[in-house]
């Protein structure tokens, strides 16, 4: 599906669709136990994917009423049947390849092209070193995989500037194993909010886990306890599109965003960003809103280190805004379902952006910057599909973005929710 997009301005109330980071780990949390429910949980192509990595264990997820009823396998994940199909879910196969690291057999994961050329040997060498059996079939890190066990627990040495998922991977395989994992972590740890997320999902399914001077330490022996609901917050991810576009295409009274409760994601930092380049944004906490109008916006320099996410709305901020945005900290981005730096950087120039993109830099010249429409890539990626979007909003004349499908990743329904504010858009298939 393509969707063509005409400058408009929008305003009125939406409400961003829940967490795909809670989502999955409280997914994942429930089949680890005897059975939970998850109340308020997106159900997205990625979360499927987690869903039925559960149910390949020996588990069951039904729907029920908007909620997942999840039938868990106590910690004994069964050998499936079948390989598991995880899509184009990287969170779902590195989740997934820990918790296989348990069975006493050999589980086979792999996914689209996008996810099959995403790094994973961090994570293979990790459940090698705990006593378990991981390769990739072609030897270079990449899936398919092949894992199997049963791990005992024990120390693994792992870098954390490559993803966190792998922190998040052992610390929930570790509280079942006999001995626990301490994680020693080789190198900094980059988009570090995403394993306080996964903290807060174990400890409310009565998991021990703890930050330690060298990593963490997830002690062994423990049991998941049913939880029933566990309540998924909003996500601010995709929080971060609607409260762009307020701010560059807001109309009289701005947009409001609902749903937006703290939590422990790293993404709400988006409110911050918004804030220092001028945007006329207000939080009420207490009552989950944020207002956004429309405001006359400044670059500034955002590091992206812990907010991976966030770099292609900001980088259509970037372009609106006068001055320089130097997007720093970045190169890890390049690991996403696409290399977001470089598409960002290649789809805002087709659209009249003045670009500097460097290994680990990407800076928008937005007193350069002209935006008009023209016909844009999504990248076989959500994100950059979304971002794209915004930036059609406000790029004189139509926009049309390829691959538009893709928003059902994170946020399915995402053009309903900005046509239902007043964007003028049109989509269609190809």
């Amino acid at each position: 599906m393509d969707v063509d997009i005409t400058r408009s301005r929008v305003g009125g109330r939406a409400r961003a669709p829940p967490s795909k980071s809670y989502t999955h780990r409280a997914i994942l949390a429930a089949g680890y136990s005897d059975g939970a429910v998850v109340a308020d949980p997106l159900v997205s192509a990625d979360t499927r994917a987690t869903m039925r990595a559960v149910e390949a264990f020996g588990g069951t997820v039904d729907r029920t009423d908007g909620d997942l009823d999840v039938t868990g396998f106590a910690g004994r994940p069964g050998v499936p049947d079948d390989v598991i199909d995880c899509a184009n879910s990287g969170t779902t196969t590195r989740l997934v390849t820990a918790c296989a690291a348990l069975g006493d057999g050999l589980t086979v994961l792999t996914g689209d092209d996008s996810l099959r050329s995403r790094p994973q040997g961090p994570l293979l060498d990790a459940v090698e070193q705990l006593g378990g059996r991981a390769e990739s079939t072609r030897g270079n890190g990449q899936a398919p995989l092949v894992v199997g066990g049963p791990i005992a627990g024990g120390t693994v040495s792992i870098p954390g500037d490559v993803s966190s998922q792998y922190i998040t991977a052992l610390l929930m395989v570790g509280a079942v194993t006999d001995d626990g994992i301490d994680i020693d972590l080789e190198t900094e740890l980059k988009s570090a909010p995403y394993v306080d997320i996964t903290l807060e999902v174990l400890d409310a399914f009565g998991i021990e886990a703890a930050e330690t001077t060298t990593g963490y330490r997830v002690p062994g022996g423990q049991r998941y306890e049913r939880v029933d609901p566990y309540p998924v917050p909003g996500d601010f991810s995709s929080m971060s599109y609607l409260l762009a576009a307020g701010a560059v295409a807001g109309a009289e009274g701005g947009v409001v965003v609902e749903g937006a409760y703290p939590s422990a994601q790293g993404d709400s930092a988006i409110v911050d960003v918004l804030e220092r380049m001028g945007a006329d944004i207000s939080w009420d906490r207490e009552a989950g809103e944020i207002t956004v109008r429309r405001s006359d916006l400044t670059g500034v320099e955002v590091d992206v280190g812990d907010t991976p996410d966030l770099l292609p709305t900001i980088a259509v901020l970037g372009a609106v805004a006068d001055g320089d945005t130097r997007i720093v900290n970045c190169e890890h981005v390049r690991l996403k379902e696409t290399d977001r730096v470089r598409a960002m950087a290649t789809e805002l120039e087709t659209l009249g952006a003045a670009v500097t993109e460097e290994e680990d830099t990407l800076t928008i010249h937005g007193g350069e910057s002209d935006l008009r429409g023209a016909t844009v890539a999504g990248h076989d990626d959500h994100r950059i599909v979304m971002s794209l979007a915004i930036a059609g909003l406000v790029a004189e004349g139509t926009t049309a973005v390829a691959g538009a499908d893709h928003v059902d990743v994170s946020f399915p329904g995402f053009f309903d929710v900005l046509y239902d504010l007043g964007a003028e858009l049109d989509e269609h298939e190809r």
